[in-house]
């Protein structure tokens, strides 16, 4: 058994998420101790773990909940998580394109800057007037 920070140690997580789970509901069969407090077994801490990946896949809470409710309902619902996770795979490449995009402008803009130090191309600016034709 394990209890709260020990869980938020082995899932990597804060303590206050932990609690916020736990009191969303998307922690089902949290059993407790005799002083109350939350204790948690493997099957909790794997569930927990999972919760983990699905904040990092960019899922809601409103979102796990869904998904939380299709697992309990049983493997009948599998097609219907296997659609929700298809559905946010695609947002997620979608989001790694844009990423791309950005890392790419990035790279871009280094190599501008680069070849204007070393003298390859003038400085030019949309937001100041440049005179180029004084050399520094």
């Amino acid at each position: 058994m394990y209890t709260m920070m020990q869980v938020c140690k082995e899932a990597n997580m804060t303590y206050q998420t932990l609690k916020y789970y736990c009191n969303e509901g998307l922690i089902p069969n949290v059993k407790r101790d005799k002083n109350n407090r939350r204790i948690f077994d493997e099957s909790n801490l794997r569930w927990i773990k999972d919760l983990v990946c699905l904040k990092k896949c960019n899922l809601s809470i409103q979102e796990m909940k869904e998904y939380l409710n299709l697992c309990l309902e049983g493997q009948p619902t599998i097609p219907q998580r296997k659609e929700m996770l298809a559905k946010k795979r695609e947002e997620l490449l979608a989001e790694i394109e844009e990423l791309k995009a950005s890392v790419d402008y990035i790279d871009w803009k280094q190599e501008f800057y680069d070849d204007i130090l070393s003298g390859k191309r003038p400085y030019v600016s949309n937001l100041i007037k440049v005179d180029n034709s004084e050399k520094n």
